[in-house]
């Protein structure tokens, strides 16, 4: 790859660190410029996606994320930048319809802007399945087209709960051909969720600020272990986000997370070959 110059916006949904790159580039170089621009020696980030223009009826701007894989902070983080631009969301909530990688949908975030940040309500579209995994007690696998989500409870998070999440993020990585594998560790005393996020193409594991996308997952599982609708916080590293999991028929119908968003900083970082 030769040198690259280019032009982000950098976001905080709930301090998970998003940049989202305007600039157009061939989708071959994603991979690259995501780990280039991500790491601590650079702008930095736990996630990147690139803004592209939607091909969908209707959608107001297209996002596609490094390893192609869907991500509800980024949807909320490019919600957030598309209302601050077109001067929505000031007197109330509007709502900003998204096409994303992983979703087979346009995906709709409704937003409002709460000075100095952005609140943001994504309906995330639904797990394919979610079922019990025997590999590690407590435990229930959440399952995309696009990845895998693993939802274990544990009373705490030592050092040990991270090392066994850490181990099966890597295991499930090499046996399930999926772009993102999630590890979302559960404190259900103190409704807390710790996020771990492995994406293998990229060689990267980060324990997330937090995680909008596993969020969802905690929600669909919540509302299949109750048996009935579920709305909760969910208190993440980087703050507090929201859940809603609606069930018809005692089965999972509607799902969003809700979050805050601040718009941190743009500008032009360049990528050396």
């Amino acid at each position: 790859m030769i040198s690259r110059e280019i032009d982000f916006v950098k976001v905080s949904p709930t301090q998970n660190m998003t940049l989202l790159v305007r600039s157009e580039h061939p989708v071959e170089e994603y991979r690259g410029i995501a780990t280039a621009i991500m790491s601590a020696g650079h702008v930095y980030a736990e996630q990147v996606g690139f803004v592209r223009k939607p091909t969908s009826p209707g959608a107001d701007a297209g996002l596609h994320m490094a390893a192609g894989e869907f991500c509800g902070n980024a949807c909320m983080a490019l919600a957030a930048v598309t209302a601050y631009e077109e001067g929505l969301g000031a007197t109330g909530p509007t709502d900003v319809l998204l096409e994303a990688s992983g979703a087979e949908d346009v995906v709709r975030c409704r937003v409002e802007r709460r000075h100095p940040d952005y609140f943001c309500e994504l309906a995330v579209p639904l797990p394919r399945r979610v079922q019990p995994w025997t590999a590690d007690g407590g435990s229930v696998l959440v399952l995309y087209e696009d990845s895998l989500h693993v939802v274990i409870e544990a009373d705490r998070v030592d050092q040990e709960t991270r090392d066994r999440a850490q181990a099966t993020a890597l295991r499930l990585g090499e046996s399930w051909s999926v772009p993102l594998i999630g590890v979302m560790v559960y404190e259900s005393r103190r409704k807390r969720l710790t996020p771990l996020v492995h994406i293998p193409s990229l060689d990267c594991m980060v324990w997330e600020r937090s995680c909008g996308s596993g969020t969802g997952s905690l929600g669909a599982y919540l509302a299949l272990k109750e048996r009935g609708p579920v709305a909760t916080d969910v208190i993440q590293p980087g703050g507090t986000m929201h859940v809603t999991a609606i069930c018809e028929h005692g089965r999972l119908a509607e799902l969003t997370v809700a979050g805050s968003v601040r718009i941190v900083a743009e500008g032009k970082a360049f990528v050396h070959a």
